[in-house]
């Protein structure tokens, strides 16, 4: 996974065309990029977010940030009753619990990995 000014780009490798081509993820706009080698291909990515920015910027529109911060998860009923009783417990909003649980178990996910 590639990284740049926010943006993560997906890479795959064509083996029959010899070739890296990606995608910027998490964008409605389809932003791709292809290189031979790896310092091409992070040239282009590079290339590809720049150019995307520019093209919202020309266009008068803010460019699409790919993670505002809110997203929607579904869950059986069962599990939601569990969690929300569960924050209600802990004197949290079902949002600041399930933020905190999440945050804990990333960290300690990243902490294990390393």
């Amino acid at each position: 996974m590639m990284e740049y000014k926010g943006y993560f780009g997906k890479v795959e490798f064509d083996d029959e065309a010899n070739i890296f081509h990606g995608e910027v993820m998490n964008l409605r706009d389809v932003v791709t990029f292809q290189g031979e080698t790896v310092k091409d291909l992070r040239k282009a990515f590079r290339e590809s977010v720049d150019d995307y920015l520019e093209f919202c910027a020309a266009r008068g529109e803010e460019p699409e940030k790919p993670y505002s911060g809110k997203f929607v998860v579904r869950v059986d009923p069962e599990l939601h009753k569990i969690i929300s009783v569960q924050a209600k417990k802990d004197g949290k909003s079902l949002n600041a619990w399930v933020y905190e649980t999440l945050s804990k178990i990333v960290k300690e996910t990243t902490q294990q990995s390393n």
